[in-house]
């Protein structure tokens, strides 16, 4: 039998496991992760020509690190760790409306994109590896998919504990959970480090402002719920472990 309180603790540290799945999950599969804001461009020609250019190398899949950047620079783009983004007018004689019409176009980072090394210059292979960066970019990547995976491992684990009418694997639900908080506090950690290190190397325009995003904000409450549901799990499993002890050695007396 499991106490009122510990069986409490197992449920919210659930619904928290749950929320935290959820949240880091959407925060994967969006692209709100950074958003620039880059001045207006100005209505003619010449300058609807460039930024069509733009587009079409930005769609472009064996496009490079610099020629994506400048368009998400220029173009009021987004970046996520799978997904990137930007705003461009919908029909191609933009210059000659007085407000045209914008609509996001979105590109997924590519498999061969995400292993891909990083370099000291964007874009530019002979400037030599920058290796603190690819090792970022690679993690970034990585680092939520094992926090997701370790919390499906937890979770097949707790249903496994519940069909055996035992506490005890609860315990390493708790740690799984404490594994998987650390590792979506990390891909923060590496998406924020790359980007500021990206931006130390890179030509900003002048004028443009940028900013975290909502879906970043996603990934960073989901790693304090983790941690939360963690010290559930591993307190009830403790504490019912204890209180086992003490009523056997009660019953032996």
């Amino acid at each position: 039998m499991v106490d009122n309180r510990y069986a409490t603790a197992l449920v919210i540290g659930s619904v928290l496991s749950l929320l935290a799945t959820v949240y880091l999950s959407v925060a994967m599969g969006t692209q709100h992760w950074y958003q620039y804001h880059s001045q207006p461009a100005s209505n003619d020609a010449n300058n609807g020509s460039d930024l069509q250019t733009l587009r079409q190398d930005f769609e472009a899949e064996d496009v490079d690190e610099r020629i994506y950047s400048v368009a998400l620079f220029r173009l009021n783009g987004t970046l996520g760790l799978w997904w990137r983004c930007i705003l461009v007018p919908k029909h191609s004689y933009w210059f000659k409306e007085p407000d045209p019409i914008m609509v996001t176009k979105c590109q997924a980072f590519t498999l061969p994109q995400q292993c891909e090394s990083k370099y000291k210059s964007p874009g530019n292979i002979n400037s030599g590896e920058d290796l603190l960066r690819t090792y970022l970019w690679k993690c970034q990547f990585l680092l939520p998919l094992v926090s997701v995976g370790l919390v499906f491992l937890a979770a097949l684990i707790g249903v496994c504990a519940c069909l055996c009418r035992s506490i005890t694997p609860t315990l390493f639900v708790g740690l799984l959970h404490l594994l998987a908080g650390l590792c979506s506090m990390a891909t923060v950690c590496c998406f924020l480090a790359g980007v500021h290190l990206f931006h130390e190397i890179s030509e900003l325009p002048e004028g443009m402002d940028y900013s975290p995003g909502w879906s970043l904000f996603l990934a960073l409450v989901s790693s304090p719920l983790q941690i939360m549901a963690a010290a559930l799990f591993i307190w009830a499993a403790r504490s019912h472990r204890q209180h086992y002890t003490r009523m056997t050695a009660y019953r032996v007396a």
